[in-house]
């Protein structure tokens, strides 16, 4: 999106100098002005252009000579976009040729190219009063249908004069914006250090040396700007500065601590003495939050924790505190409910565009601030100047070309309306490449050389004195660019950020260190809203899932253990159940209900408060009272404190084998059995024990015992033998197969 945009500026540059086959038609001779200095000369100097000839016919081109023609000074800013998309030899508006200043070129043969070099001392070119002249260079000769000389190509540029210096410089903020696209992932390694995983290592190219970001960073140092900063970048580099983890398919370890470290210093040192604006944490895009993100409740409550994070970020790696009362929606594009929600945090400054907030009956350019009620200001930066470096700045013609317009427009500025000090602010593409960061600051210097302007800061430029008859109406939502609005974030986004946000306020709750899980996450969820997913809508729908993938997989971690089925076999038992704890950190405030399918047949107990360590599975007991027999299914689910459940519900089934009143009749008829036998044997043992007295007492009456050795009066030699004292007593008396002596009673 930013090249389309970015096409309008440079489209004369591009008609002439490539696109060769348009202008054959017209001119067969392909003219390109690479450079010219000084940029903004002075009386005294001479002036250098220098470039590119490239015969585009199949016919040689001779006794040709390249030459220098001076316009009439422009008359205001909407002439120089004139003389920029001009195409053509115009020989009223492009002047006569500056003789004695040429280079002669006797012959450019068919499909070849040669370059070329004009020095014309300032003083030739008859510059009459201050202000922005065209310059055109052509090549004239014989062209292949022609004997006489001809125009056979031109390429146009811009020549700034100024004499001396202004009465009232103009007010000059150029934004240094420092912002990349999402790397950090919501995911870091199992270990105590919380290892941080990127998307990738793409990063690294940004800031190692000569990448875009760190061109930013090199050329930002000794220019008078204000850097813009996304702390998200900050945070992202850091965690670089550090062992990290990418998935990347060169390998999972990430290798550019060195640097990281590098650029972080060199931010460090770069911003010393200049103003630093923070935006929201991860740069919200806050056209997508207002047209579809105020449709789900908790969408905006992100913005004012994204803003409290970028000031603690910034001044904890920078060392500086930084500036959060400025918003900047994506190309400065605003309408009424994106300035409501630009406004909502507390950034009471929001930073349009004047394409945006136009001023289509002012002759001249007004100051950049602007109250536009509710104690709010918009910043109106200049659109010319904000988009002179979109293009393809690798080409030296296209960087020659845009250096010229950026001073031509700014010298104009003042020449508008040279009574009337204004306050200019101008802020370029996001995420400007290298080489258009050094066009930019090729302008930079050479604006400052000049002395038209002074440059000053964001923060002064907000409070300048505004300009009465500017526009203060923020336009309608009708109004919004169409091709930017079809970049934005859909409603379903921020339902997805919304269910992912629910569900981690959910999991910290039952954490015992929820700093572990909620920093990474919360960090996470602000860079599903980022503005850098415009224009890669599958890379933001990719990221939000793996970032709810990753918490779901954490959440999962703390489960119940399924069970088999468990029987009962009585009227009461226990139930174990057991919690599984996979994470690093232990888990409490945590209940677990057990629910059973038929509760007038099995009563299942209280719930009961868990806390189970990391790493760790625990079993719990639930005291359960049957009151039928039958199966019954229960069901097992942890909660939260606040009653949310939590995880997956676990379900088994019991089998109640209740005893019947019928069985527990026979048991207590054996009960009693035993018992009646413990009794007769008693009374046996005691009348046994009560004979055996009765015998000895008649063997005393009697004359006592029989000699040892003797029988008795039954002829068995020896008689019986008598019981000894220690000799237990007999459960039964004495059998015999004679008669039983009279009174004697013996149980069979």
């Amino acid at each position: 999106m930013t090249l389309l945009t970015g096409v309008p500026l440079l489209v004369g540059t591009l008609q002439v100098t490539h696109a060769p086959e348009a202008r054959a038609a017209s001119h067969p001779v392909n003219v390109a002005i690479n450079a010219m200095s000084p940029v903004a000369p002075g009386k005294d100097d001479t002036v250098t252009v220098s470039g590119t000839l490239t015969n585009d016919t199949k016919s040689a081109i001779t006794d040709a000579h390249v030459g220098l023609h001076r316009g009439a000074a422009l008359n205001d800013r909407s002439s120089i976009q004139a003389v920029t998309k001009r195409t053509g030899y115009q020989p009223g508006a492009d002047g006569k040729e500056i003789g004695d200043h040429t280079e002669k070129i006797d012959r450019l043969d068919p499909g070849t190219s040669r370059t070329f070099t004009l020095n014309v001392p300032v003083k030739d070119l008859g510059l009459s009063s201050d202000g922005v002249y065209p310059l055109g260079v052509t090549l004239s000769g014989h062209g292949p249908s022609a004997s006489y000389d001809q125009v056979l190509g031109i390429d146009r540029t811009l020549l700034p004069w100024q004499g001396s210096a202004p009465a009232k410089k103009t007010q000059l903020t150029y934004l240094w914006p420092l912002i990349s696209t999402t790397h950090l992932t919501a995911e870091t390694g199992a270990d105590a250090q919380q290892t941080p995983v990127f998307r990738n290592d793409g990063l690294a190219s940004e800031i190692a040396p000569g990448g875009r970001l760190q061109k930013m960073v090199e050329l930002g140092k000794n220019l008078p700007v204000t850097f813009v900063v996304d702390p998200d970048l900050l945070a992202t580099v850091e965690a670089m500065t550090k062992p990290y983890h990418v998935h990347d398919p060169d390998g999972p370890v990430g290798k550019n601590q060195a640097v990281a470290k590098q650029w972080l210093n060199d931010l460090q040192n770069a911003v010393k003495g200049h103003e630093v604006v923070a935006l929201p944490f991860g740069d919200p895009d806050l056209a997508s939050l207002a047209h579809h993100g105020k449709s789900v409740p908790s969408s905006l409550g992100h913005l004012g924790p994204a803003t409290e994070l970028a000031s603690k970020a910034v001044d904890t790696i920078l060392g500086v505190k930084p500036r959060t009362d400025f918003t900047w929606p994506v190309d400065g594009a605003i309408d009424s409910s994106i300035v409501d929600v630009a406004t909502s945090a507390g950034a009471h400054n929001v930073i349009t565009r004047s394409d945006s907030l136009r001023d289509n009956d002012l002759p001249y350019t007004p100051t950049a601030a602007r109250p536009i009620g509710g104690g709010n200001t918009a910043i109106v930066t200049d659109a010319q100047l904000s988009r002179a470096f979109e293009g393809d700045m690798s080409k030296s013609g296209n960087a020659s070309l845009a250096i010229q317009d950026f001073l031509a427009e700014a010298q104009m500025i003042g020449l508008e309306n040279p009574e009337q000090q204004r306050s200019i602010v101008v802020a370029p593409q996001r995420m400007p490449s290298a080489t258009q960061a050094q066009a930019m600051a090729g302008a930079l210097r050479n604006l400052e050389q000049a002395g038209w302007v002074q440059p000053t800061k964001l923060g002064d430029a907000a409070k300048a004195k505004p300009d009465p008859a500017a526009n203060r109406q923020i336009p309608g939502r009708s109004s919004y660019p169409d091709v930017l609005r079809q970049q934005e974030l859909p409603t379903d986004a921020f339902r997805q950020i919304e269910d992912t946000q629910s569900a981690l306020d959910d999991f910290k709750v039952v954490l015992a260190h929820p700093e572990r899980v909620v920093t990474p996450f919360g960090n996470a969820i602000m860079r599903e809203m980022s503005t850098s997913w415009r224009g890669d809508s599958q890379g933001a729908t990719a990221f939000r899932a793996s970032v709810r993938d990753y918490l779901d997989g954490l959440t999962k971690k703390v489960r119940l253990i399924p069970k088999s089925e468990a029987t009962l076999s009585g009227r009461s038992a226990t139930i174990p159940v057991t919690v599984q704890n996979n994470l690093l950190q232990g888990v409490q405030g945590l209940t677990l209900r057990l629910t059973s399918s038929q509760p007038n047949r099995l009563d299942v107990g209280k719930s009961q408060e868990i806390k189970v360590d990391g790493g760790h599975s625990q079993s719990f007991k639930f005291e359960t009272t049957a009151n039928a027999n039958g199966l019954a299914w229960v069901t097992a689910q942890l909660y939260t404190a606040d009653g949310t459940p939590y995880g997956e519900p676990m379900k088994f089934p019991v089998n109640v084998t209740e005893i019947t009143a019928t069985v527990m009749l026979v048991i207590a008829g054996g009960v009693l059995l035993l018992v009646l036998a413990g009794v007769r044997i008693y009374l046996q043992r005691k009348r046994a024990a009560a004979e055996d007295t009765g015998d000895e007492e008649n063997g005393e009456d009697n004359g006592g015992a029989t000699a040892e050795g003797e029988g008795d009066d039954s002829g068995n030699p020896g008689g019986d033998s008598p019981e000894q004292p220690s000799d237990p007593t007999p459960d039964t008396g004495s059998e015999k197969s004679g008669p039983s002596g009279s009174g004697e009673k013996v149980d069979r």
